[in-house]
């Protein structure tokens, strides 16, 4: 029997009532109070774990998979309840999407070499105990995310959750405890504490017994990652363009951009965050926006009222991220209809609605000369992040002068950007995308390092 939306606001406020911080359980299912603690339990279910065969993590895995999809919603809800940040509907399918595309030991890997002089094998083995920090626009869509690569590496994972979203993170954490507990696991797999800070934060980033540890989030978290003198993998800031030529389909390009843009209502990294397009199609493009995609045409004046509250004393107004397009509105006394998705203006590449990485769906238009006018000024406006940028164009050598000025991790042709996540495209799915550090879209195999095992003059019956 399907579940009805009053059924399931009673299970999201009953699990939210029972997630009171403060009286939650210690060591219940990855949960602590203290951050070495949390470290030393993960450490005595990495004991266990390294010495699981592929097939016993793999099993884990299966399990945790089906507890996503059984928990999908009320992870959404929970979500947007505790964060006040995107849409029940598309986390939704974002928990399926990691449930089903999220690589498993299939991901682990070994390269040999057989000959005269013997074998010679490199395999992927694991770290140990790896941290992560996650954000609260993705809570438990990067903790489950992550929890399956660092597991099917033979790992254990310590998280410091952002605390807007920390009730969502443990309710995660509990779920893949769960599961390997049901699979025949160790409990403690992934493990928190009840209430992180910076100082749980640093705890965790200077352990000894963390020689890895994974950053999703701002470019200040990266950073702080990347100079705890541990090897550091970071996920953080993107602002990514998507430039619109004059040989592409317009209809589709302003169809596709407006979905990838409000996907989430923006709040995913990879999202088209401005437009830059050559000058002969903006206005078709435009039209088509408007007329057939729910966008929202600012004038200058709500321009200016807009900038004053989501850029609120020159600063990202967190109130403001991840809201809807309608909410947004409202809040400089505009009041459009319910369809409202998307707010566009044409503007030049430094106004601060383009500039600047917002996370909701405001999207600015920048008009270019020609082609080359388009790369580089979408250059300019990507900042340098290397994340994430999008091309409509059916002229292959526009991609591909486009594709290496931008030097991107992500770069989605003739579609939306969410289809880089594996959601309408090939290829499997991430939360964790680093950019700033190289490993791009990180997987099971981004989490074991590479060991060389070599028998000489032997093994080889050729």
């Amino acid at each position: 029997m399907p579940i009805s939306e009053s059924m399931v606001q009673d299970i999201v406020q009953e699990v939210m009532a029972k997630m009171q911080i403060a009286d939650a359980p210690t060591g219940k299912h990855g949960v602590f109070k203290d951050m070495n603690d949390a470290i030393e339990a993960a450490k005595k279910a990495e004991l266990i774990v390294k010495k699981m065969s592929m097939d016993q993590r793999e099993k884990i895995i299966t399990c945790i998979r089906k507890k996503i999809k059984e928990n999908a919603e009320v992870m959404a809800r929970m979500g947007v309840d505790e964060t006040g940040m995107g849409n029940v509907g598309d986390k939704i399918l974002k928990h399926h999407l990691v449930a089903d595309k999220t690589p498993g030991t299939e991901d682990i890997t070994t390269t040999a070499w057989s000959g005269d002089r013997g074998l010679t094998l490199i395999e992927m083995g694991p770290f140990g105990v790896i941290g992560a920090i996650t954000p609260c626009t993705n809570p438990s869509e990067t903790v489950l995310c992550n929890t399956i690569g660092m597991l099917a590496g033979g790992n254990t994972v310590v998280f410091n959750p952002h605390p807007a979203a920390i009730k969502t993170s443990i309710f995660a954490i509990n779920l893949v405890n769960e599961a390997s507990l049901e699979a025949g696991g160790p409990d403690n797999i992934a493990v928190t504490v009840e209430k992180p800070t910076l100082e749980t934060s640093n705890i965790m980033m200077k352990h000894k017994d963390i020689p890895l540890i994974a950053a999703t989030g701002g470019p200040g978290v990266v950073t702080a990652v990347l100079s705890s003198g541990k090897r550091g993998i970071g996920a953080g800031a993107g602002n990514p363009p998507a430039v619109v030529d004059e040989t592409a389909d317009i209809r589709k390009a302003a169809q596709d951009i407006v979905n990838g843009c409000t996907f989430d209502n923006n709040l995913p990294c990879i999202a088209e965050k401005e437009v830059v397009a050559v000058s002969s199609v903006v206005d078709e493009l435009m039209h088509y926006m408007l007329t057939e995609n729910d966008c929202y045409l600012a004038s200058k004046e709500e321009q200016d009222k807009l900038t004053e509250v989501v850029l609120a004393g020159g600063k990202l107004n967190r109130k403001c991220v991840g809201r809807d397009a309608k909410t947004l509105l409202s809040m400089i006394g505009v009041n459009t209809p319910a369809n409202i998705r998307c707010i566009i203006f044409e503007g030049p590449k430094e106004h601060p609605l383009i500039t600047t990485e917002l996370m909701m769906p405001i999207l600015g238009i920048v008009r270019a000369k020609d082609f080359d006018d388009a790369v580089e000024q979408a250059v300019w406006l990507e900042h340098g992040n290397r994340h994430s940028a999008h091309i409509h164009s059916k002229n292959v050598d526009n991609i591909t002068k486009y594709a290496k000025a931008i030097d991107t991790a992500i770069l989605v042709k003739n579609g939306p950007s969410y289809s880089a996540l594996g959601f309408g495209g090939e290829g499997y799915c991430t939360f964790t995308i680093a950019s700033r550090t190289g490993e791009g879209l990180t997987s099971a195999s981004t989490f074991t390092k590479r060991r060389r095992c070599v028998m000489t003059d032997s093994l080889c019956i050729r």
